[in-house]
């Protein structure tokens, strides 16, 4: 029986990659995410391409009750999760504190801290239960060095950062590993959503660095998933060359 990875805001990014990359591994897979018609299109790529089972779940994990509806449905084969990627997250807005856009700041609690709680608190106990699993929370350097009008995004990856610690001594004595991930600057949807689809301003971002990939951050996650029974990888920081921390740039 193949083991089983459940990764949530499986539609772009580093979701999507991971996806292909534990499938590519021999993996069945959950996916999960609010776009249905990425989620199916996906779903079907995994099973033709990799020969593996593949399980699509469309919810919003800011959703405490979509989110128990969705994993607890599962079929029993489906609760049997080795591994669960916390990947659901986003970065909405960017400016001073004083003139912070509500809704923006509560997107990302919402999202990226509450999500991720709601998430974990389903799946924990199935692995408890199961007796095995593996826990892999998706950070940032954000979560590492708060930089200029990043506020409330660093502050959400600062209680990211502080729960996959939490989780690691909860879990302890259940023997189930808890790994943080913590990306750098990394080309996907992720500015395009920040800059609520400025094209230009995304770009701007990136420009005159080497950025990571989704691929690349997959395939750090697939390595910390796929180390022996006694080891577990607790934090691992990832960055384009040209990036020191979150604050410091080389641009060509």
């Amino acid at each position: 029986m193949n083991k089983i990875v459940m990764i949530t805001g499986a539609t772009a990014g580093f979701g999507e990659a991971t996806a292909h990359e534990f499938a590519a591994n021999g993996y069945d897979v959950i996916i999960t995410g609010r776009r249905l018609e990425r989620l199916k299109a996906l779903e079907e790529e995994l099973e033709k391409k990799y020969g593996v089972d593949a399980i699509s779940l469309n919810f919003d994990v800011r959703n405490n009750a979509e989110t128990q509806k969705s994993i607890y449905g599962l079929p029993a084969k489906w609760q049997n999760i080795d591994v669960l990627v916390n990947n659901a997250g986003l970065a909405s807005g960017m400016g001073p504190i004083q003139e912070g856009n509500i809704e923006d700041w509560e997107k990302m609690i919402d999202t990226n801290v509450k999500g991720l709680l709601y998430v974990t608190r389903c799946v924990a106990p199935m692995m408890i239960k199961n007796k095995k699993g593996h826990i892999i929370n998706i950070g940032s350097t954000a979560g590492k060095d708060a930089y200029l009008n990043g506020n409330v995004y660093c502050a959400t990856k600062f209680a990211v950062d502080a729960l996959t610690k939490s989780m690691r001594i909860d879990m302890l004595p259940h023997e189930i590993k808890v790994t943080g991930v913590c990306p750098g600057m990394a080309e996907t949807e992720f500015s395009m959503v920040r800059f609520n689809g400025d094209t230009e301003r995304a770009g701007n971002v990136y420009k005159g660095i080497d950025a990571l990939t989704a691929k690349d951050i997959a395939e750090v996650i697939y390595f910390a998933a796929s180390r022996p029974a006694h080891v577990n990888i607790n934090d691992i920081v990832i960055t384009p060359l040209a990036q020191a921390n979150s604050n410091y740039l080389h641009r060509k």
